[in-house]
């Protein structure tokens, strides 16, 4: 599909012990405490020098252990092959893929003819080198995305990040000449480095939001434009004419185009009033004043297609004389209609789930709409299309028993990529061909590990309300039900974010094939059945999530799968908040937990970075019933002297522009302080995704599961 909005929203023993309830430590930490503020100043020296000191303990530890080498060459070899999927998009008879390897450790942009990428080795031409290009500009690219001019998709748009930051540099780049002669645009656009959204308006024209600098302010409290300014060619920032605006207490506001198949695009703006609640309007073609799109305030329009304004809707609607309609549901109305009236034309239901179903993702193509339809956590895809008495569906015939979804398709094109994979299923990759219904395997990965001895169990544990959450178990077909086996479970929970059965040769090479049994928790807080599975653990409901987890943990030692003392967690950016929630709540319960790019001082979340976007998820710290459920939960506060703790190993980048690494800092300093034990490691690129390369992504899992190793499987 083509659809370009902005990114404003833009995841024990051999029986049971009971769950515990929430206390506040008499001894937690003061809440109004600014003992640790300088290890907030991201790149400050005193912070910094705590960073290196830590760096250095952590890594003599693990880079010591005898098995990291051999960790991290298994990890690095998955995340260089050249057997890897190339996974692109289709554009103008040509697939587009970005690609790393041990030869391109920044990556390269390039092409290939959709004929030739079918091919087991396609030839491809480079458009762009980010090694080459970093080394003439003697700077530390990060490739973050290219937005190209449809329809002829040659005028492109080249989005670089300083170090993996969430804030890019934007440059025109054009390949209107061919590989050969690719290159920026000599006096072309180049936007300077902020969390930008820009849409091409036509070859000439840009809607930015952006930075704009001066006194009046044009960036959010979540650090998120709201300004947004058309800029014509050869005009400076300053000349640019303001076309929409939003207000400072927004999350984001921006522009966005909407496309049909006949290459017809209509351009507009999104306000995200708020992380979950958001408003739209179209630009009319004469100029005149913007005009509301009629949604729900959570809603999530999707594209055009067979002239239908496709969106989901996240609550419950009524329009006048219609309806009602659903929270998760999927609707459409005519848009031509819209366009011509201004008004709210007929809506239509396109797909509602079964209460253990939900919308896992939408993607148009010429001749269908694909829908991702999880089913108790197994997804499928249905096409659509619109027929004289309504909708028609009919299900794709990919492989069961996995994740089945689009990873590329567009209004535009006939031809779509789907994908498949599962726990011991290596991904694959089809074209499907949305006229004829022709499916065909043309790309899959190697096995990165032996899986001809594991099997995928799911069960369901009981949280603590008596709600059924379900949970995969990866493990070997003989394993012994004594609680001896060491064993990872992960979670994340949160933001509507749902943890499908996915391929990780990582995991598979080094933890599965070591003898580990690994978990997925599909906890409350996550999308895996729909908008009311999330909303259950918003702000102070968000202990239910915590409960979930717990209860997965406390269920697989009553299966006997392992025990206490062989029980690891693991969990990033929110995922990371839960692990330090576990290790506050729980310690007791966990013998290892890896705490990754984490959010942990509750207090002060909204203050740093992009954290005022989440006030919507977690709550709002200066609201007093808030505050109150975020003083008894923040895993900053609640570390009580008297307890005894597992050594936690945190992970961290200092250039992560989203979750501030001052998080890690600070509970690892006040762990410092009070004796606890930790292991601690700031990555000084990557941005959120700790990740500015495959080396840095290869050490910090192997460094993982050295960690897991020592702590589960030697009981250090």
């Amino acid at each position: 599909m083509r659809i370009m909005f902005a990114s404003v929203a833009a995841a024990v023993l051999a029986a049971c012990s009971p769950q515990e309830e929430v206390k506040v430590t008499t001894n937690a930490l003061d809440p109004n405490s600014e003992a640790h503020l300088y290890l907030e100043e991201v790149e400050g020296a005193e912070a910094l020098a705590w960073v290196r000191g830590e760096n250095e303990r952590t890594l003599k530890v693990l880079e010591g252990d005898a098995r990291y080498q051999g960790y991290y060459d298994a990890a690095l070899k998955i995340a260089t092959s050249a057997e890897r999927i190339p996974y692109g998009s289709i554009r103008g008879g040509y697939v587009y893929n970005f690609w790393r390897d041990a030869a391109h450790e920044r990556g390269i942009w390039r092409r290939t003819p959709v004929a030739e990428y079918a091919k087991a080795s396609p030839a491809w031409e480079t458009l762009l080198d980010l090694d080459a290009l970093s080394k003439a500009e003697g700077a530390n690219w990060v490739y973050k995305g290219v937005s190209c001019l449809p329809p002829e998709n040659v005028d492109c748009l080249l989005s670089l990040s300083d170090g993996g930051k969430d804030a890019v540099r934007v440059r025109e780049y054009s390949i209107a000449q061919g590989a050969a002669k690719a290159g920026f645009v000599a006096g072309g656009f180049d936007i300077p480095e902020a969390k930008s959204s820009i849409t091409w308006q036509d070859k000439d024209t840009l809607l930015i939001a952006t930075d704009w600098g001066g006194d009046t302010p044009s960036m959010t409290e979540s650090g998120y434009a709201f300004v947004t300014k058309r800029l014509k060619r050869g005009q400076t920032l300053a000349q640019a004419v303001e076309v929409h605006r939003g207000e400072v207490t927004d999350v984001a506001a921006s522009a966005f185009a909407l496309e049909d198949s006949s290459g017809k695009r209509w351009f507009g703006a999104v306000r995200a009033e708020t992380f979950y609640t958001s408003s739209y309007v179209l630009f009319p073609e004469d100029g005149s004043a913007p005009v509301k799109i009629p949604l729900p305030e959570k809603a999530s329009p999707q594209g055009v297609f067979a002239d239908t304004l496709i969106a989901t809707i996240e609550e419950d609607w009524a329009p006048e004389g219609q309806g009602p309609f659903k929270s998760g549901d999927l609707i459409g109305y005519k848009w031509s209609e819209f366009v011509a009236t201004g008004k709210l034309p007929k809506v239509e239901l396109v797909f509602r789930p079964t209460s253990r179903q939900a919308l896992q993702g939408v993607g148009i193509t010429k001749h269908e709409l694909l829908v991702n339809i999880s089913d108790n956590v197994v997804v499928k895809v249905m096409a659509y299309r619109k027929g004289a008495s309504g909708w028609i569906s009919k299900e794709v015939p990919l492989p069961p028993n996995g994740s089945a979804g689009v990873i590329f398709s567009d209004v535009e094109e006939g031809a779509a990529f789907l994908g498949f994979d599962g726990y011991l299923s290596p991904d694959s990759l089809f074209t499907y061909d949305s006229a004829s219904g022709a499916l065909a395997q043309i790309k899959s990965l190697p096995a990165w590990f032996d899986a001809s001895d594991m099997q995928v169990d799911q069960h369901e544990a009981t949280s603590k309300d008596g709600t059924k959450v379900p949970y995969f178990v990866v493990r070997k077909k003989d394993l012994k039900l004594d609680g001896s086996n060491p064993t990872l479970v992960y979670g994340y929970g949160g933001f509507q974010v749902s943890q499908t059965p996915g391929y990780s040769g990582t995991v598979g090479k080094l933890w599965l094939e070591q003898g580990g049994v690994y978990v997925m928790a599909n906890i409350r807080g996550g999308g895996e059945f729909g908008p009311a599975w999330h909303q259950a653990g918003l702000k102070t409901k968000r202990q239910v999530v915590y409960d979930d987890f717990i209860a997965v943990a406390e269920d697989v030692i009553a299966r006997k799968i392992t025990s206490k003392e062989k029980l690891g967690a693991m969990g990033g950016s929110n995922g990371g908040l839960l692990m330090g929630v576990m290790f506050t709540q729980r310690p007791d319960l966990f013998r290892a937990i890896v705490c990754q790019v984490p959010l942990l001082d509750m207090l002060r979340y909204h203050m740093l970075l992009a954290g005022a976007s989440w006030m919507d998820e977690y709550g709002d710290p200066d609201v007093a019933e808030e505050r109150a459920f975020l003083e008894k939960t923040s895993p900053y506060h609640n570390v009580d002297p008297a307890k005894t703790y597992p050594e936690i190993y945190f992970e961290t980048s200092t250039k992560d522009d989203r979750v501030h690494p001052g998080h890690a800092r600070k509970l690892a300093k006040r762990l410092e302080e009070l004796g606890k034990p930790f292991l601690y490691y700031e990555n000084i690129d990557g941005g959120h995704s700790a990740a500015a390369n495959q080396r840095e992504a290869a050490k910090r899992s192997a460094l993982e599961f050295t960690y897991l190793a020592r702590k589960l499987m030697d009981g250090k």
